[in-house]
């Protein structure tokens, strides 16, 4: 363990979504003399603040002051801070080390990581690669950019604990800084997000990209065959490569990975071959879930998963909250909740992966993103689009009119609306029986919402109402 005691830490960012909650509690655990700094206010961070009461915290709250930047002897920075952010300048100036729960986390765990990262099917992954596991090694962890803190999970880990860790690109910046990989990694895909973060694709790649650039030699990467980005990170990656490739896949045979071939998931091994599961199998909807589920087998498979106790899991495996997630059905009508969502590439896949006249709920706020290829998708592929408000809404309505222009399809456009209970309602009016109802917006949560996860609640919540 690193000795914390005594050690004056501060904390950068707490977070509304209680992001900073578990390195808190466990910085106070270790003993270290801790400070919180958040730009929000008391009252906005209320709900977080609540579960720390008692805790020995000093706070500085609406403001980050220079003084305890000077003062520190560690900050831990929240994944939302940029890594160039001023205060941190002051702090390295002044000597201090700057640190990420994450970083923390893979210095002490003593068991093997497995990391997934991507930009569309992360967390599915992650949780299916989890459940997997459990089928064989029951003590399981499963933390990371899941809300799940992987610094509180640290008691329960032994060396043979498996820790399956879900990363995003803010994670694995800290990860990269530090030089840290996981023995086990897996690239879903890449395509455009965050820009409004990242100056360039490149350099969102190159945040992606440090779940392998720091493996060691007999460590393993699992890329995505089919996806140009992600291939080229073979290039660098120190440890072995693995594959996985989806059931439209045209790659190349490889010798080591997962791939469909005639509606059959398929192990390889140099010249062995195995039968892992079957379409039927698979509970999730789409191609690109089967994509995941080749990414999570490739794993499991190479972690020592038993072929029976892999489609055992499987088979059980139903989905996740929030994405694709159905909430109900009236009238005929199938409401689905897809508000993870966030980049258009996102919902271009639930799009594809739907055979039914879709009316579909999108818009939101911007991440510096494009939105022509969505907007395209959505004329060829969707009954109807309800705009939710938003700082990015304009630039899907200005996509979408172009993509009419060279279509001779048109279809329905509704809103903006500033509530989503009036978008559902204007949803549910152009809807028949036989449609569905999808939110799957394309677009940030921020603005109208604490984040996408209020989103999807308020959607369940106002579906469910529906008389």
């Amino acid at each position: 363990m690193i000795d914390l005691r005594g050690k004056r830490v501060l904390v950068m960012g707490l977070g509304v979504h209680g992001g900073g909650l578990g390195v808190t509690r466990f910085l106070v655990e270790q003993g270290a003399l801790v400070t919180v700094t958040d730009l929000r206010d008391e009252e906005q961070l209320a709900p977080t603040l609540a579960q720390l009461e008692g805790l020995p915290v000093r706070y500085v709250l609406g403001q980050h002051r220079e003084e305890d930047f000077r003062s520190a002897e560690l900050v831990i920075r929240n994944p939302g801070v940029p890594r160039n952010a001023r205060y941190l300048q002051i702090a390295r100036t002044a000597g201090a080390a700057i640190e990420m729960e994450m970083t923390l986390f893979f210095r002490l765990c003593p068991g093997p990581i497995l990391g997934i990262t991507g930009t569309k099917g992360k967390t599915t992954t992650t949780l299916l690669t989890g459940a997997m596991l459990r089928a064989q090694f029951p003590d399981t962890v499963i933390a990371g950019n899941l809300r799940i803190s992987a610094l509180e999970q640290l008691p329960r880990i032994t060396p043979h604990t498996p820790v399956v860790l879900e990363l995003s690109s803010w994670q694995l910046e800290g990860l990269g800084e530090a030089g840290l990989s996981p023995a086990l990694a897996c690239v879903t895909n890449l395509s455009p997000d965050h820009l409004d973060r990242y100056a360039s694709m490149a350099e969102y790649a190159e945040a992606k990209a440090q779940i392998v650039l720091h493996q060691r030699p007999g460590d393993v990467a699992f890329l995505n065959r089919d996806d140009a980005l992600v291939s080229a990170m073979a290039q660098r990656a120190p440890g072995r490569v693995g594959w996985f490739a989806g059931p439209a896949s045209v790659a190349e045979p490889f010798s080591y990975g997962t791939r469909w071939q005639d509606g059959r998931l398929i192990w390889i091994d140099g010249q062995q071959q195995e039968t892992l599961a079957e379409r039927a199998d698979v509970l999730l909807p789409g191609a690109h879930n089967l994509a995941n589920v080749a990414a999570a087998a490739a794993l499991a498979k190479a972690f020592g998963v038993g072929t029976s106790q892999l489609r055992a899991a499987l088979r059980s495996f139903t989905g996740v909250p929030d994405r694709m997630e159905p909430v109900r059905e009236l009238e005929g009508v199938r409401y689905i909740n897809d508000t993870t969502a966030t980049a258009p590439a996102a919902a271009i896949a639930a799009l594809h992966s739907l055979d039914a006249p879709t009316i579909v709920i999108a818009g939101g706020a911007d991440k510096g993103l494009p939105f022509d290829e969505l907007a395209q998708t959505l004329v060829q592929r969707a009954k109807a689009v309800v705009l939710l408000s938003g700082s990015a809404t304009p630039k899907l309505q200005a996509a979408l009119a172009q993509a009419h222009q060279h279509s001779p399809q048109r279809i329905a456009i509704r809103g903006p609306f500033e509530r989503l209970a009036d978008a559902v309602a204007a949803a549910r009016a152009l809807a028949q029986p036989g449609d569905v109802v999808l939110l799957s917006p394309g677009c940030a949560s921020f603005g109208m919402f604490k984040n996408e996860f209020d989103r999807g609640e308020q959607f369940r919540r106002i579906v469910q109402e529906l008389s």
